[in-house]
């Protein structure tokens, strides 16, 4: 039976840690529930706030239709009430994300993640007129995410300033790494202040907190949740220097995304943890030996305990 939140205070639930939790799969490439159970209870024993589905590190835009619904229900299920369930629907066009819009409701997610279409150039207009149609498609409310590394559209501070005035549109998850144009997002905060500005860029953590950021986003909290859960508190707390060991600390740890393709490597910190087996979406593969070895050394280095069954 899903489990769906009701009546989510999304102002409190976007102030926090909300994950881009991977989609483990097993052996046979179907979505692995045991494994999901396991990675929803590490972030949000942890203390994360909310758990984003299907994005990239959750491989979205590389699952087929059944794999998609499958992640998000599974995660509903696990989640069972405790934080909200965000479901990305990262697709190139409008019908494909409306249709994952649609697909994702019936699955028991709380809310849509919705960014640029991509593939073919779009100008501004067809962006806002792509996350319209995503926000008309289903009652549930809607992140916007700014990606263009993926996209190669950026999802400009103007557009989001007028799709803000939409209520429906809960804030962002800038992942652009261009920290400018996010102090621009967050002036959008000074028109409405329950907008939420959530960083994605993990270099850019600590920076983004003390400016004003309500939260993150960070592919690494799949690994180290408490990590960036006690760097936003020290960020609420105005503890700059603590944020700065925190983040020296996150810096040393984003080491892993440099151990083969980083979607494998982060897939492979998590099997090191217990959590699902490595495996990611083809065409990738799972990361080979010498790769898990330098990753299992980075989480040990960062005083994560390593499965022994990972050895």
């Amino acid at each position: 039976m899903l489990v769906r939140m009701s009546d989510v205070r999304w102002e409190r639930a976007l102030h926090g840690i909300v994950p881009p939790l991977i989609s483990p799969l097993d052996g046979a490439g179907a979505p692995d529930a045991g494994a999901m159970a396991a990675l929803v209870e590490h972030v949000v024993g942890a203390g994360c706030s909310g758990l984003f589905m299907l994005g990239g590190c959750g491989e979205g835009a590389w699952l087929t239709p059944a794999q998609r619904g499958a992640v998000v229900r599974q995660a509903a299920r696990a989640a069972a009430g405790r934080a909200p369930v965000l479901a990305g629907v990262m697709l190139p066009a409008t019908g494909p994300a409306v249709e994952a819009a649609r697909q994702a409701a019936g699955e028991g997610a709380d809310a849509l993640v919705v960014g640029s279409p991509y593939y073919f150039g779009v100008e501004a207009a067809a962006q806002e007129r792509h996350i319209e149609a995503v926000l008309s498609a289903t009652p549930l409310p809607a992140l916007l995410y700014n990606i263009p590394q993926c996209t190669h559209h950026v999802l400009a501070p103007e557009s989001v300033r007028r799709l803000a005035r939409d209520g429906r549109v809960l804030g962002i998850k800038d992942s652009a790494g261009d920290f400018e144009a996010f102090q621009k997002l967050l002036a959008i905060k000074q028109e409405r202040a329950d907008f939420r500005v959530l960083q994605g860029h993990e270099s850019l953590g600590a920076a983004s907190l003390l400016q004003g950021g309500d939260g993150m986003v960070p592919g690494l909290a799949n690994v180290a949740p408490a990590l960036f859960v006690a760097l936003l508190a020290a960020a609420d707390r105005g503890e700059a220097a603590e944020c700065a060991r925190l983040q020296t600390r996150i810096s040393r740890l984003a080491h892993v995304y440099r151990q083969g393709p980083w979607l494998a490597a982060l897939k492979a910190a998590c099997a090191a943890l217990g959590l699902g087996n490595g495996r990611p979406a083809a065409p990738l593969v799972a990361a080979p030996p010498g790769d898990r070895r330098a990753v299992e050394a980075l989480l040990e280095e960062a005083g994560l305990a390593v499965a022994t069954s990972a050895r």
